[in-house]
């Protein structure tokens, strides 16, 4: 029940942070908006005000905002006309499109604020374990030494150390220590590993061979200072997901590394369990995800849309209703294979031995 409720928590604010970007761009604009809905399917409840209608509905995976004369074709009033979505100039309408994957980012910015600024635990520079001919313990570093500092840079936190290593490139580093009580100098001469990166690709890199101890303290933030980490932060995994997209294509990274929604109902389960601070990093990143992939130059998705519209403004003239109509139908056949993918992926994750030897035919 648990993971059920967190998932259908997690879902409804995503969509709703992403159809009210599309509402307030669509308000803001003149433009008239005929219904709000969060889910789809039969209608558990609905109230109309104004023109719009506010409806939530039974299937929680999706949402969306119907926008008076949408479609181009419909015939309106003559009063109507003017709020038509279709009647509004191009970039108005790719403004309104992109508002939506806007939003997203915009809430994981604001969830990495609060976390920021309410504080988070920060591994400190104590050493832990290390390999007897890694480079620190060659130039007498041991176990226990908390680093002050690195080429003369203070170091507050774990995470400070690898950039300032990798920087040297092999040069020599004054590491400054302190060990019971006293402050030590030692020289390190980082050595050229081979490593893996997150996505399991062998790279080479300038190491000293430490592991952290696992100590932390409550990192808090100012407020300015919680808004650039925010931004940077989420500028960081928007990143990280288009390189996870395109190692996916590549053949480095298995499509099987997806996750559908049963997936990130276990997720959200999981994280709700350990606390409310991972379960909103996780709906922050889950939104960075939503918006990046919104983006993409799909049909049906925003990123569909707002492809056509740079078209059509580079060009100056409309794609034919009926161009359009096509790619969004074959959008949406695309969209729904993959989506009957990742959850024969889900399924087969649950290792129910008779559901998955079912799953072997469609392999």
């Amino acid at each position: 029940m648990v993971t059920l409720i967190s998932f259908i928590v997690l879902l409804g604010v995503l969509i709703f942070v992403h159809e009210l970007g599309h509402f307030l761009a669509a308000r803001a604009g003149n433009v008239g908006v005929t219904k709000f809905s969060l889910g789809f399917g039969p209608k558990i409840i609905g109230k109309k005000i104004g023109e719009t209608e506010y409806v939530l509905s039974w299937i929680p995976l999706g949402g969306f905002v119907k926008l008076l004369g949408e479609s181009g074709t419909e015939e309106l009033p003559p009063e109507d006309e003017k709020r038509s979505f279709y009647r509004q100039p191009t970039w108005k309408r790719l403004l309104i499109v992109l508002a939506g994957p806007v939003f997203n980012f915009l809430l994981a910015v604001v969830i990495f604020m609060m976390v920021y600024l309410y504080g988070i635990p920060n591994l400190i520079p104590v050493i832990g374990q290390m390999s007897p001919d890694s480079a620190a313990a060659s130039a007498g570093i041991v176990a226990g030494d908390k680093i002050l500092s690195l080429n003369g840079e203070k170091i507050t936190y774990w995470d400070e150390i690898k950039p300032i290593i990798t920087k040297s490139k092999g040069d020599d580093v004054k590491v400054a220590v302190q060990r019971g009580g006293e402050e030590k100098i030692f020289i390190v001469k980082p050595k050229l590993s081979k490593t893996k990166n997150i996505f399991g690709e062998e790279e080479s890199a300038y190491l000293i061979g430490v592991s952290p101890a696992g100590k932390t303290v409550i990192e808090r933030k100012g407020p300015l200072a919680a808004v650039v980490s925010s931004v940077d932060k989420t500028w960081e995994i928007s990143k990280l997901t288009v390189i996870s997209v395109v190692k996916m294509i590549q053949g480095v990274l298995s499509p099987r590394t997806l996750g559908g929604p049963i997936f990130i109902a276990q997720v959200a389960g999981d994280q709700v369990k350990e606390g409310i601070i991972p379960f909103i990093l996780f709906m922050a990143v889950l939104s960075i995800n939503l918006g990046v992939i919104n983006l993409f130059p799909i049909p049906v998705l925003d990123g569909g849309h707002i492809f056509f519209y740079l078209i059509e403004m580079v060009a100056r003239r409309e794609i034919p209703i009926r161009i359009k109509e096509w790619s969004q139908q074959i959008g949406f056949v695309a969209l729904l294979m993959l989506m009957l993918f990742v959850i024969m992926i889900d399924i087969e994750r649950l290792n129910i031995k008779p559901v998955n030897d079912v799953l072997r035919f469609f392999k």
